[in-house]
């Protein structure tokens, strides 16, 4: 067999992958002509990439007719799974594989969308792009990790992902309220105007080079302007630049997408549902964030509150919470609550953080008054506290003297429906926790 010549079956692939290494990358798949035919990204290059080579992928109706036409196949490493993410979009739009064709010729695969002609770009997960006046980047293959991507680079480039209409000439923003993203720090709040257009957009400018694969050149450039800043003696900016670049350069360390993967629920409109919520609890905005309260315990012991955070209707996993209850004997929800609200609560007052538009309990009335309770007793302002009862899926609104039934198909109930399970999925996942530590003689 000449060099150029290629085997009649996948043998030669399957050989090759065995020498892949461990680490993050992209792979292509070849046919007998030489054409690409497929591209995926990975974690672990060798163990992804040869799992196509298994018996089970052979049989499987998904990947069958793919497996029987690879002949060949090479590989490109990543720094990271975002970078390996990044680039699977790139490669896919360029080479036009026909074994991607779901994703050139779907129009319900996602893409990341920058609107250029705002004066404070927002960048938003779509997945029906504009098209003019934008720069669109994708398709990607994963929803879910798409989402994880945006919440790690925001971190970095602080960039903005709502949908306000901001005009940095009007002055009237700057009384406008951020939400927790400026809090936790990972949106430089340009809705109050805390940041000038100009840095803003200098941000997104940088943030275009990492999506584009120039991360190195950006590095380069930045350290440029850090060593030019210290010399000018503008410490602070050289501080700043300093950190953005430990941020890049660790993308392999905090880029890991398991940690920031959002789930996606179709049947759930985010937008619809909390317009949804704006009407039918007579708001006078579309609210942003909303957390969620729930308490597990077994029998009274190892009781644990969790607390979830959900921006745009969408969950927001680095803002999740959990803690042990400590301050309640035996079986006491509505203690619990308070206990769990009031240490939210302080939380947020001493560390200056913005509240949530609404916080959501899991329970009735007796739960609601617990909560509100609460936060009376730390002499604060509430917002809008929400309890969503099982069962007959009653809302209890604070200040309400009776509680609204919703239609049970209204994109308002699923979506306080999703918080409410969420946070009574993440209450019983760290009581599980404890639970197996105190049984295997761990720490309790």
């Amino acid at each position: 067999m000449s060099e150029t010549e290629l085997p009649q079956d996948n043998s030669l692939a399957a050989e090759k992958v065995r020498s892949f290494p461990h680490a993050p990358g992209v792979y292509l798949m070849k046919d007998a002509a030489g054409r690409v035919i497929y591209v995926g990204k990975a974690k672990d290059l060798r163990t992804r990439a040869g799992s196509y080579f298994l018996k089970a992928a052979a049989e499987d109706l998904r990947t069958m007719n793919l497996v029987r036409e690879i002949r060949d196949i090479d590989y490109l490493d990543a720094e990271s799974e975002i970078d390996a993410l990044l680039m699977e979009a790139r490669l896919i739009k360029d080479i036009l594989p026909r074994y991607n064709r779901d994703l050139r010729d779907g129009k319900t695969f996602p893409y990341l969308e920058i609107d250029v002609r705002e004066d404070y770009p927002a960048v938003r997960f779509t997945r029906e792009p504009k098209g003019r006046d934008t720069k669109l980047y994708g398709p990607f293959t994963s929803p879910r990790q798409l989402r994880g991507a945006i919440q790690v680079l925001q971190k970095i480039f602080k960039f903005r992902t709502c949908s306000l209409e901001i005009d940095a000439d009007d002055k009237r923003w700057q009384w406008f309220r951020p939400c927790l993203l400026h809090s936790i720090e990972q949106c430089t709040a340009p809705c109050n105007l805390r940041i000038a257009k100009e840095e803003y957009r200098k941000n997104i400018k940088r943030l275009q080079k990492v999506l584009e694969g120039k991360k190195s050149t950006l590095l380069a450039e930045m350290r440029e302007e850090m060593a030019s800043a210290a010399e000018d003696l503008q410490f602070e900016e050289a501080g700043r630049l300093r950190d953005e670049i430990e941020m890049l350069e660790s993308l392999d360390r905090r880029g890991a997408l398991a940690t920031h993967v959002q789930p996606e629920v179709f049947p759930i409109d985010p937008k619809k549902g909390l317009a949804g919520l704006q009407k039918v609890l007579h708001l006078p905005k579309m609210p942003r964030t909303i957390e969620g309260v729930d308490i597990a315990h077994t029998s009274g012991t190892e009781t644990v509150a969790s607390v979830v955070q959900f921006i745009d209707g969408l969950p927001f996993k680095p803002g999740y919470k959990r803690m042990r209850i400590r301050g309640v004997q035996g079986v006491d929800d509505f203690a619990s609550i308070h206990e769990a609200v009031a240490r939210r609560f302080t939380h947020l007052r001493d560390d200056l953080m913005a509240q949530p538009d609404i916080l959501l309990i899991d329970g009735g009335k007796g739960q609601l008054g617990a909560a509100l309770a609460a936060i009376a007793s730390l002499n604060i302002e509430p917002p809008l506290v929400l309890s969503l009862a099982k069962r007959e899926e009653l809302v209890y609104a604070m200040n309400a003297a009776e509680p609204l039934r919703l239609s049970r198909h209204s994109y308002a109930l699923r979506l306080l429906q999703y918080v409410r399970d969420e946070a009574h999925r993440f209450a019983q996942h760290y009581h599980h926790i404890l639970r197996k530590r105190t049984a295997l003689g761990g720490e309790e």
